[in-house]
């Protein structure tokens, strides 16, 4: 684009990072990916982390990558998945490498801290929804295990350590902050009471900016290492949690107002609607749903279900004995196949980090009575049907909480190019399926950053050079007989699991 100004998106998922060049031309925003490299847990003595050093050396390359193809570089940011943070010392040095939050060490601590604190008063101050790869419950098994807290001078989150890197800021960026379950929304503070009351260290807390927040120029010595533009180039805050980004740049008109849910599609899953207030509830707790900040004083009303890891780690179970396909092909062979009236609850435990997803299926279906899954097709086709299924309850829930009703599916990120799976949602929902645009976050992440830099002016004006970019695919119910049949035995399915395991106890 011939007169664009250039934003830089350091974009960091479960399974791989980014840096992309976002061009504005002031009317459409164009995204070239200049460097790719895979994230993923490394394992040390029996423990789950992440390699931030090998992150940060491959961010840099991506970011001289950037500086030799394209001048006039505005700004920079970083948005990652939610939860994980990085401990700094006195000396901001680094103190060990983060832990996974599928970290083992995590197992049992959701528990602990409900008997030190009522789930009720840890809802009323946090409205997070309650997972054990929460912050709260790996800061709680940290205390108990070592004293790295005690050592901590600062914690910072995964995105803003790396913008900690890129120019020295140790804040945390809100839409991040408020996934802690950590962080008192309702006061938009951290929830010091039940942190001082749980035992956990609260001075390396630090401040907690808005998104958009210009958080310094870029360090000489990474302008000299990349390139990039020595004294001249900005690290600005997008919305750092990646799901944040994606739902800002969710292609809606204000015409349409809040009757709209999306379905951020990736590693996990985000299922949820835009809300203006959080909404922290009797009703809100049974349902075990979160509030996690957006921009200009939104907030995201969701759940998190398991989503495509379940994919992702069926197609390693397959490859290690040797059926080798990707992932598009998987999906042409579940398309051609027929339904195989078997389901699992994406959202069992035992899908959480199992060393065998293949086999963990067919465990699942054969505890719950089910015929299981006799070829591959009918693995992937069980676990997308199931996702869709599972889409659908949690988009009722959210409905009913945030009295409005729901016209419409948007579903962004990396899923929502899975054309089998949007059906399915379609089908699943009886609603309109939007997909697009894959690039949710990367463009959430760069348009935070336009902004900042006063190119547009509010979310309405960034989804509307959303829509101008993208091209999206629209797809309607069909089947409807089969998805209500489906429910229903979907439904049976995961009862049948819950008093089965409630037996056990």
């Amino acid at each position: 684009m011939k007169n664009s100004r250039h934003f830089i998106g350091i974009d960091l998922g479960g399974e791989s990072g980014r840096v992309v060049q976002g061009s504005f031309d002031g009317r459409k925003i164009q995204l070239r990916e200049k460097h790719r490299f895979a994230t993923g847990g490394i394992e040390i003595d029996s423990t789950l982390r992440w390699d931030v050093g090998h992150f940060w050396n491959e961010i840099q390359t991506g970011l001289s990558i950037a500086a030799k193809e394209c001048d006039a570089i505005v700004s920079v940011g970083v948005d990652s998945w939610g939860v994980d943070y990085a401990l700094l010392n006195s000396n901001d040095e680094l103190i060990e490498l983060p832990y996974h939050y599928r970290d083992s060490r995590n197992v049992g601590t959701l528990s602990k801290i409900l008997k030190e604190f009522p789930k009720a008063g840890v809802f009323g101050q946090t409205g997070i929804q309650f997972m054990e790869i929460n912050t709260l419950c790996q800061l709680f098994a940290r205390k108990e295990s070592d004293d790295s807290l005690d050592k901590a001078k600062h914690l910072l989150t995964i995105a803003d350590y790396f913008h900690w890197c890129l120019c020295g800021s140790k804040s945390v960026e809100f839409t991040f902050a408020t996934t802690t379950q950590c962080f008192n929304p309702q006061k938009r503070k951290w929830a010091t009471t039940m942190l001082d009351t749980l035992g956990i260290p609260t001075h390396m807390l630090p401040e907690v900016v808005e998104p958009g927040t210009n958080l310094g120029m870029i360090r000489n010595t990474v302008s000299e290492a990349t390139g990039i533009g020595l004294g001249a180039v900005s690290v600005v805050a997008p919305a750092t949690h990646d799901t944040a980004s994606a739902v800002v740049s969710v292609p809606v008109s204000k015409e349409v107002g809040r009757n709209w849910a999306y379905i951020s599609s990736g590693t996990w899953s985000l299922v949820g609607m835009e809300v203006d207030q959080p909404v922290i509830s009797a009703e809100a707790l049974s349902a075990n749903v979160t509030n996690e900040g957006g921009v200009d004083g939104t907030w995201r009303l969701l759940k998190n279900v398991m989503g495509l890891w379940l994919i992702q780690r069926l197609r390693q179970a397959l490859s290690d004995r040797g059926f080798q396909r990707t992932y598009e092909e998987l999906t042409k062979l579940a398309g051609a196949a027929s339904p195989t009236r078997c389901y699992i609850d994406p959202d069992d435990a035992t899908f959480l980090n199992p060393t065998n997803m293949e086999q963990a299926i067919l465990n699942f279906c054969n505890e719950t009575g089910q015929n299981a899954p006799t070829d591959e097709a009918g693995l992937v086709r069980c676990v997308l049907e199931s996702l869709a299924l599972r889409y659908c309850q949690v988009l009722r829930e959210v409905e009913e909480l945030a009295e409005t009703k729901i016209d419409v599916v948007h579903v962004v990120g990396g899923g929502c190019k899975n054309i089998l799976l949007n059906q399915f949602i379609s089908g699943a929902t009886r609603l309109p399926v939007v997909a697009g645009p894959s690039e949710a976050t990367a463009l959430g992440n760069v348009m935070v950053q336009c902004r900042a830099a006063g190119d547009v002016e509010t979310l309405d004006d960034i989804r509307e050079v959303v829509r101008n970019s993208v091209d999206l695919i629209e797809f309607e119910p069909t089947s409807l007989t089969y998805w209500q049949d489906a429910m229903t035995r979907f439904e049976q399915v995961c009862e049948k699991r819950s008093l089965g395991r409630l037996g056990k106890q």
